[in-house]
This record gives C-alpha cells, sequence and structure tokens, in this order.
C-alpha cells in the first residue's frame, strides 16, 4: 500500500527530512506536528508518513499493537521510494520511527540515496530496562546521524546514554530537562518546549548543511 504523507515547509527547500512517528501516536499527533513546524520553520521540506499499524487505526475498532521494529523496515523503505525526493534527503523520525530509520541508514547511504540521520528522542532502552540496549549498531554507524535527546527521557537519558559506545558519527543535542517529547519543567529548567523545539530546529539545520 503506497503511504499518503503529510508536508510541511517550501516544495523548493533545499532539504527534505521523511519523518516517521513514535510507537503510540500517529503522525498527525501534538508532537509530530510541532516538530514538523519547527522544522519546516528552519528550511527542511518535511514529509510525515505512518506505517501501517498506525492507519489501520483511523478505520478499524480495534488498537493494533505496534509490531516490532525490524519488521517496520520494509514499510520504511517503500516510504521513501513513494516519497521520491529530490536533492538531499534525510531520514529519521520520533522515538521507535527513529529507530526503524537507523536501521536502513547505513545501506541507504552507502548508495548515495540519503545524506544522514535525524532521530527525534531515541529509544535507547524500554522504560524501566537500562540492560535491554538498542545501541549495537549505533557503535557502528556510519552515517552522519543528529540525535535529539531529552536530559531526562526515560528511554535514555543523559547519564546513561554517556556510558554508551557511539560512533563517532553520531551527534547527540541534549534539551535540558526534556522528556521523551523534549517538554521540559519550567520552574525546574526556565526552559518552555517552545523553546526546545527552536533550539532543535536550529541544530538540525546547521547540522544538515555540514553533512551535504
Amino acid at each position: 500500500m503506497k503511504p499518503d504523507f503529510l508536508f510541511d515547509g517550501h516544495d523548493n527547500a533545499d532539504k527534505v527530512v521523511l519523518l516517521a512517528h513514535g510507537a503510540g501516536a500517529p503522525m498527525d499527533s501534538a508532537s509530530m506536528t510541532a516538530l514538523a513546524h519547527s522544522l519546516a520553520s528552519s528550511g527542511f521540506r518535511v514529509a510525515r508518513f505512518e506505517f501501517s499499524y498506525m492507519a489501520g487505526r483511523r478505520t478499524s475498532a480495534g488498537r493494533k499493537p505496534p509490531p516490532r521494529a525490524e519488521s517496520l523496515v520494509t514499510e520504511y523503505l517503500a516510504a521513501i521510494e513513494a516519497l521520491a525526493a529530490r536533492g538531499p534527503l534525510f531520514i529519521g523520525g520520533k522515538s521507535m520511527g527513529g529507530r526503524v530509520a537507523s536501521m536502513v541508514a547505513d545501506d541507504l547511504h552507502a548508495s548515495g540515496k540519503i545524506a544522514g540521520l535525524l532521530c527525534l528522542g531515541y529509544p535507547f532502552h524500554p522504560i524501566g530496562k537500562p540492560a535491554q540496549l538498542r545501541t549495537a549498531h549505533l557503535a557502528e554507524m556510519k552515517t552522519p546521524t543528529l540525535i535529539v535527546q531529552g536530559t531526562r527521557d526515560q528511554f535514555g537519558n543523559q547519564d546513561e546514554v554517556a556510558g554508551y559506545r557511539l560512533s563517532d558519527k553520531v551527534e547527540i543535542l541534549w534539551l535540558e530537562d526534556g522528556d521523551h517529547d523534549f517538554r521540559p519543567r519550567k520552574s525546574v529548567s526556565g526552559f518552555l518546549v517552545a523553546d526546545h523545539l527552536k533550539t532543535l530546529a536550529a541544530r538540525a539545520a546547521t547540522w544538515a548543511v555540514g553533512v551535504r
């Protein structure tokens, strides 16, 4: 099934980013929409798509659980082909969506099909299971990668991630006191989520220019 896309940003933008959603929320969730708008404001043409299990929730009375991330690789590759982006293409997504993109990034980068990988809240491990790491391929990553992570993300906080072995191609932007959706506690950090989205967008745009 050919995916439907949601687009933000100018048609003639000089960089395109394809984003997949996280495990539990659709491509048009408030969080995904805010991320897309912020990236579009910094010069990206943003394309969002849904995996079939999530799209099915729109028409089914049931709530089909997300499958294993590995089983979604084929759908991500199909979305890239359907998008047929012109110019530099970056792939990534929110949480699980970024994880799936990371699984295909090196092969695509080696063949010249993508310029880089953008992971927004990477799920380094399941919540409450810090020993179940999802980092083996990140240690060998050859694709330029930017991971944006809140310092108190329950899927991998700053103290935990500091001990992981990651490739030197992987950069991490830490958002102070951000949770998995980059929401800080204003009373603790003095930041608003809008501040973090602006920081995220500016860093992503600068990083994207640097890796092309």
